[in-house]
């Protein structure tokens, strides 16, 4: 009997531990399925993380939302392109009077022995970023980018390629324009910097360090800075500053708002090590929008000017000068005959605003004046001995005039990838010519990637045709197939011949 009831009890606990053994493993499926998670090999996988915005922001109603800048990113990678610049070492020896192997059928042996074949070392390669701001391939980006280049190659985020011709740059904003001929191209809008502000959340979109589409974000840190890197005499520095993380590889990239649209043109860092250190700058899409206007317009940068020394004002200096301190620009000195001399400006005069702006900086100044040209009015309200003056002043060009300088800007002109200029009638004396062409800058094209042309030197013959101005330039190479043959001198008088092709 004892063991009868003994055998039963354990039944009884075995059929109760199986009961329980089933319970709680219908209680692990049941709770797998409601937090849709799947055991895998022992990794554990969900559908979706919740709390993936972690950072909030306010829209211009007020109303409060995840602060995401994918949306951003996706909508502004396809306008960002690679840059690479290519510079050929030159040759040792007189190359200039050397000719190409297609030219000595017909010249022969006349210059044999006067430029001795020399050795050419690897080219130098630089990378950088641009943006694509229309539809007919113009890209904007630092003139330091491609400044020397012979040759100049766009790869856009997709991976194509093309040779790139420079439109026009502009040393005194390190800006330069280019162009590719491509089709159904992204393209990013301008916005106008002015309404940028002090904490805006901004991204940096380059090809940093070979990484190519890399996108940071961070903040507008300050604006109006300058910090003295370019060294253009007549330079205009009114930097947008940001925490955005920018590197070597990102000169000519975007910094962009939250909308997708630019703010500036990413050009300099502040760093001891030639990297990231905190804090990179950018040139405002103002001055931007300017730079390329005019070069599409006139061929050339119209920069109007005041003709003073300025010095922003702070206590030291109203302490030197012995005046009360005034949030303003110094006016430290007025060139003679100056648009501001005209005007009736003086040294020691304090600029507290231009056409209604406040210039409480020498770099705000900076910016508001590159934004004119020769021939423009603007109204300052100055502080002169502790009253305040009103004077209009007529902006003028670096030769004292009001005049707007145009440059041809046909294709071939480009495609040579030089700055023409007629020569000057004193120097055409002196060198007893009867006109001429001065080649005045040389940017990526055929004459600096075939030619070791040097910047000075003067056109006097193409294909033996007498050139006098630059339109004769333009009319002789218009159509022109094959090899071109350029005769000319420098300014010491020696006299030179340069060969190159183009295209059929």
């Amino acid at each position: 009997m004892d063991t009868n009831k003994s055998n039963k009890g354990s039944l009884k606990v075995y059929l109760f531990s199986a009961a329980i053994a089933l319970a709680v493993s219908l209680g692990v499926i049941v709770i797998n399925k409601l937090n849709d998670k799947e055991e895998i090999k022992g990794v554990t996988t969900v559908e979706t993380v919740q709390g993936k915005h972690v950072l909030y922001t306010a829209d211009e109603e007020g109303n409060i939302k995840p602060l995401d800048f994918t949306d951003t990113s996706k909508k502004v990678l396809d306008a960002v392109v690679h840059i690479k610049s290519t510079q050929s070492s030159p040759s040792y020896g007189n190359q200039g009077r050397e000719l190409p192997d297609p030219f000595k059928e017909f010249f022969g042996d006349m210059f044999k022995g006067q430029s001795p074949e020399g050795m050419r070392s690897q080219p130098r390669i630089g990378t950088g970023s641009g943006v694509i701001i229309n539809d007919q391939g113009y890209i904007i980006t630092n003139n330091h980018v491609i400044d020397n280049a012979d040759e100049v190659e766009v790869t856009l985020y997709n991976n194509e390629s093309y040779k790139a011709t420079v439109i026009g740059t502009d040393p005194t904003t390190d800006l330069a324009l280019l162009q590719i001929d491509a089709d159904n191209l992204s393209t990013m809008s301008l916005v106008n910097s002015d309404d940028v502000e002090v904490g805006e959340w901004v991204l940096a979109v380059g090809n940093p360090m070979g990484l190519n589409s890399t996108v940071t974000a961070g903040i507008v840190s300050a604006k109006a800075r300058s910090i003295n890197i370019n060294q253009d005499k007549f330079a205009v520095e009114s930097f947008i500053q940001t925490d955005a993380a920018i590197n070597p590889g990102n000169s000519g990239g975007a910094l962009v708002n939250l909308d997708g649209n630019l703010v500036g043109i990413n050009t300099a860092i502040a760093s001891r090590t030639g990297t990231y250190t905190g804090y990179g700058f950018a040139v405002p899409s103002n001055i931007v929008t300017k730079v390329v206007e005019d070069l599409l317009k006139y061929g050339a940068v119209q920069r109007g000017m005041l003709g003073v020394t300025i010095r922003t004002m702070d206590s030291n200096l109203a302490k030197e000068k012995k005046v009360d301190f005034t949030k303003g620009v110094w006016i430290e000195q007025v060139g003679e005959n100056s648009a501001a001399d005209k005007a009736g400006i003086e040294s020691g005069d304090i600029i507290l605003e231009v056409n209604g702006e406040e210039t409480t900086t020498s770099p705000r100044l900076q910016e508001i004046i590159a934004s004119k040209r020769p021939g423009d009015e603007v109204n300052l309200l100055v502080n002169r001995d502790g009253t305040e003056k009103e004077f209009k002043v007529i902006l003028e060009n670096v030769n004292g005039t009001t005049k707007l300088v145009k440059k041809e800007k046909k294709e071939i002109l480009n495609l040579l990838g030089a700055d023409f200029e007629n020569l000057d009638k004193d120097l055409a004396e002196k060198l007893d010519l009867d006109g001429g062409v001065q080649v005045n800058k040389l940017y990526p094209g055929k004459i600096k990637k075939e030619t070791q042309m040097r910047e000075g030197f003067i056109i006097t013959h193409i294909d033996g045709k007498r050139v006098r101005n630059v339109e004769d330039v333009a009319s002789i190479l218009e159509n022109k197939k094959g090899g071109v043959m350029i005769e000319g001198v420098y300014e010491d008088g020696s006299k030179y011949y340069y060969a190159f092709g183009l295209d059929s």
